[in-house]
């Protein structure tokens, strides 16, 4: 038996709890590995697999929590927050809206098992002004199951999972190395992913002012509004005249316009990430003149601009309209 193994037989519910806490808080400290070994030892009889669900639930319902109230008092600058310290500085947040999208409350469940969105998803939630009750139900439910099927699956697979151990252990010093080095090119490369895109974006983007300007000169210019489908249910204001348009319109080819209109993209993103990738894909499309908005609707607002309330159009009429 590995000292690893020794050491969560002695202090297996305090690991756990901490394990989990820390994973659902936000740091890149996944439990899973620290939960299948609870359920291996379980198998052995050398750990209550019970308790170690409980405690998996307690830690997830404590983090959950803090982020839920955060959410709920200070959302944007939350999310603002996530997103920076993110490797995905805008989709951590975005795929996070399209499984509540899809899923309802369901998502709060299906968040549970994918990595950054379990972070992500409590202060969405108190974003969306969903009651304090039902998100701890909901999440006390995906809680369970989380714990459950990573410590059951430990148990069922139990020598499997020694298998790994002993020759993780066997390997020792290489092993981490190994596994350090791939996690260091990964994070390496997300990071020139990351810059390159900025780069270009602080090349392209368009002010608010100028963006006024145009409009107030009468400059024909076709404004889209990149947002999710859940921020904008839960915030319905467009930059009056903009065109409501998803990533998957925009990459199907949906925008109906002719290429050599100039066309502002915005969202409600940390760096404008979604409406940057957006107007390269309409770039490679062979418009002309793209460019993201500096600061998004959030930016547009805060001079007081006019806006206009978003009720869902005849899309197809709605994307060709303004020729």
């Amino acid at each position: 038996m590995t000292e690893t193994s020794q050491f969560l037989i002695r202090h297996g519910t305090p690991i756990i709890f901490g394990a989990v806490f820390l994973e659902q808080i936000g740091l890149p400290l996944p439990s899973p590995p620290w939960l299948l070994a609870a359920g291996a030892l379980a198998a052995m009889d050398k750990f209550n697999p019970l308790a170690g669900i409980g405690v998996t639930l307690a830690a997830c319902l404590l983090a959950d929590a803090i982020w839920f109230y955060l959410g709920r008092f200070r959302g944007h600058q939350v999310l603002g927050w996530l997103c920076r310290i993110s490797l995905e500085p805008d989709s951590c947040v975005r795929r996070t809206q399209n499984v509540f999208t899809r899923y309802g409350l369901r998502g709060i469940v299906v968040a549970k098992f994918v990595p950054g969105l379990s972070t992500v998803a409590p202060p969405l939630a108190g974003m969306s002004n969903m009651r304090a009750i039902k998100f701890l139900s909901v999440d006390a439910v995906g809680s369970l199951l989380y714990g459950s099927v990573f410590i059951y699956a430990g148990f069922f697979f139990s020598s499997q999972t020694q298998q790994i151990g002993a020759a993780i252990a066997n390997i020792g010093g290489k092993a981490l190395c190994l596994a350090g080095g791939l996690l260091a090119a990964y994070i390496a490369y997300k990071y020139w992913q990351r810059q390159r895109l900025l780069e270009e974006l602080r090349t392209a983007r368009i002010t608010v002012a100028d963006l006024r300007q145009l409009l107030d000169k009468g400059t024909n210019v076709a404004i889209l509004d990149m947002r999710s489908s859940a921020e904008v249910e839960s915030d319905p204001a467009l930059i009056q005249g903009a065109i409501r348009l998803t990533m998957d319109e925009v990459k199907n080819g949906k925008l109906k316009i002719p290429t050599d209109r100039e066309v502002v993209v915005y969202c409600s993103c940390p760096n404008e990430v979604t409406a940057a990738r957006a107007a390269l894909l309409l770039r490679g499309q062979g418009f002309t003149n793209v460019r993201p908005l500096l600061g998004g609707i959030d930016a547009w607002r805060a001079e007081n601009l006019p806006v206009s309330k978003f009720s869902p159009p005849n899309k197809e009429a709605n994307l060709s309209a303004r020729t």
